[in-house]
Order: C-alpha cells, then structure tokens, then sequence
C-alpha cells in the first residue's frame, strides 16, 4: 500500500513519500543539502525521529502481512519478489512530481537531484524495509516551491496528477514487457522454475504501480487524491480544507484498519489488472 504525504505551507509544499505512514510518526526533518541525503544519515536521522506511535503501528501492520500468507516461507519469498516493483513505482513516481513540477517552472526538484529515476534519489533505506516487512514505509522527500508557478491552481494540479499517471503508463509499460516475454520465450519458459519467477517479478511490478496510482487517488491527506480534490474544487483556504488535512493520517488509519482501502483497491486493481491482460499481455 502506498501514500503520498504533503505538507503545505504559505511558500512550499514538501511531499513527503510514506506508505502507510504518516508525519505523526515522526519529528520535523530538515534537508541541509543540495543533493540527496548519505544513506547513514537518514539512518541515523530516522532512528532519532521514530515515535512510539510508528512502533505500535509498524507491529501491528507485520503481524497484518504475514497472516495473509500460508507460512512463513511464502511470506518471506513474496516480499523478496516485490522489491523490484516497489523500487520502480517509487522512484517513477517521484521523479514524475520533480520532473512536472521542474517543466512547470519550479527548478527545486532539480536542485536537489530529483529529477532522476536513480533509486538512490527516492528510496529510503529504513523506509524501505518497513514496507517489505510491515507493508508500508516511507521515501526521500521532494521538496517543490509553488510560488514558482506561472498558474499555482493549475500547476500544483498536475504535479499532484503527474505521479499517479506515471504508475499507469509502468503498468502498461510492464505489460508490454509481459507480451514480448510471451511471444518470444512461450508458456514453457515461464513454467520453468526460472521463468515463472521472473514473470511474478514482472506481474508485481504491474500490480504495485496500479496499488499505488489507486491508493494515492482516494481524496484523503495525506494522498494525491486529496490534492487533487483541493485544486479541482478550490478548497484550499475554507475551514474543512483545514479540519480534515489536520485529521487526515487518522482518518486514514480508520480506513485501513477497518479494511475499507482494500474495498477500494481489490476491485480497482483487478479492473485494470483484467485490461492490461486481456488488451495487451493477451491472457
């Protein structure tokens, strides 16, 4: 499961990639660099920052992901294989926020060495891990100043639409990459032991990216969707704007634990998982 957190203030908005996560887990972090942060750093920076909040959480949610597997081992083996894609649909993701945010006229992103699909750029390591293990972590802020934008509106519209339509297109992306893999190794090759487990890396690829381009379209902070629905209907500066930003990682929280998210991601994910098989893998 994925979220897309932003915090807004007068002058910049800071979007702060977690999965299932949230600020409240963690104290204000300040990026004194030009680039991106050394891997020990944000290692030690994190640890300082963790809440007791984000412990009962993470536990809570490990014990959530290893019960929908039928053992331990099947558990550990499918977290292996989901690596490549939650690295893809992140780093795609937000290089898609920098790069928009950069043609828009905000040169931050670039500043800051975002504008780049290099993992290394977007992946946290502590983050990371929390999302193999727990089923939700945390990414590399991209940082974007909308007092740059020639149309603010409309601008932080797209910037906030750019990272949802960037997981489309690698979901159909890694179709294609499913068909050519078909035609050109056939049925035999992936019943193989080799074969099969590289077109379930292949399939999870597909499956995260549409995971995360649904799940950050609920209009809910700290989610896309919830930007979006601000820009579209221009309820930035009324009171429910307010209430709810400051109340949305709870709302949020109730969402999840209450399985209402997966209500909304299982249909969403197999109506597009269903198209891009039947349209263009041909299964």
């Amino acid at each position: 499961m994925f979220i897309v957190f932003k915090k807004t203030a007068d002058c910049d908005r800071i979007e702060n990639t977690l999965y299932w996560g949230t600020e409240h887990f963690f104290r204000k972090r300040e990026y004194r660099h030009k680039g991106v942060l050394d891997i020990k750093e944000r290692m030690k920076d994190l640890r300082r920052r963790i809440d007791p909040v984000f412990a009962i959480f993470f536990v809570l949610m490990l014990f959530s992901s290893i019960r929908r597997y039928t053992s331990i081992g099947d558990w550990f083996l499918s977290t292996i294989l989901i690596i490549p894609g939650v690295i893809i649909g992140i780093s795609f993701h937000e290089f898609a926020h920098g790069w928009v945010a950069y043609k828009l006229g905000d040169p931050t992103p670039k500043f800051q060495g975002r504008l780049t699909v290099n993992p290394i750029s977007h992946i946290d390591p502590i983050g990371l891990v929390a999302l193999m293990l727990a089923g939700f972590g945390w990414g590399v802020p991209v940082e974007i100043n909308p007092s740059n934008f020639k149309n603010r509106r409309r601008d932080e519209l797209l910037v906030s639409v750019a990272g949802v339509v960037m997981n489309l297109i690698i979901a159909v992306l890694f179709g294609v990459i499913m068909k050519i893999v078909l035609m050109a190794a056939g049925y035999q090759f992936i019943m193989s032991s080799m074969g099969n487990i590289i077109w379930t890396i292949l399939l999870y690829v597909i499956q995260i990216n549409l995971v995360l381009m649904i799940f950050n379209l609920i209009p809910v902070p700290p989610l896309d969707g919830f930007s979006i629905v601000t820009e579209l209907f221009n309820v930035k500066h009324t009171q429910l704007y307010y209430t709810i930003y400051n109340n949305g990682f709870f709302i949020l929280m109730l969402l999840i634990l209450f399985n209402i998210t997966d209500r909304i991601l299982t249909p969403g994910v197999m109506f597009f998982m269903n198209l891009i098989g039947h349209y263009i893998i041909g299964i």
